[in-house]
Formats: C-alpha cells, structure tokens, sequence
C-alpha cells in the first residue's frame, strides 16, 4: 500500500505546482504583477537583496 500514498503524494505535489504555475501567470494577465516585482520578491527570499546590500555597505 506504500506505493498509494506515494503516487498520490506525487500527484499532489504536481497539481499543487500547476495550480501556482496557473496562479502566477494570471496575476501577470490582469495586470496585478509585473516581471520587476517577482524578481525582487526572489532576490529578498534567497536572501540575495541582503547580500548586496551588505557588500554595498562594505564598500564605502
């Protein structure tokens, strides 16, 4: 039965990134978001804007 749950699990997992996939593309169809804003919210999740910062601070 381990086989079930881990082909539903799969599933799941699939649709789950389908539907964000869906979710995402829309907000950039009715105008909500823009290519600049997404990759601002990636850069302040990987922590990458933090870095940067940090580097820039560095340098004066």
């Amino acid at each position: 039965m381990w086989y079930f749950n881990w082909i539903l699990g799969i599933g799941l997992a699939l649709a789950f990134g389908i539907i964000n996939v869906m979710w995402l593309e829309a907000n950039y169809a009715f105008g909500e978001r823009d290519e600049d804003q997404t990759q601002h919210s990636f850069e302040r999740a990987s922590g990458k804007h933090e870095m940067q910062s940090h580097r820039a601070i560095k340098k004066r």
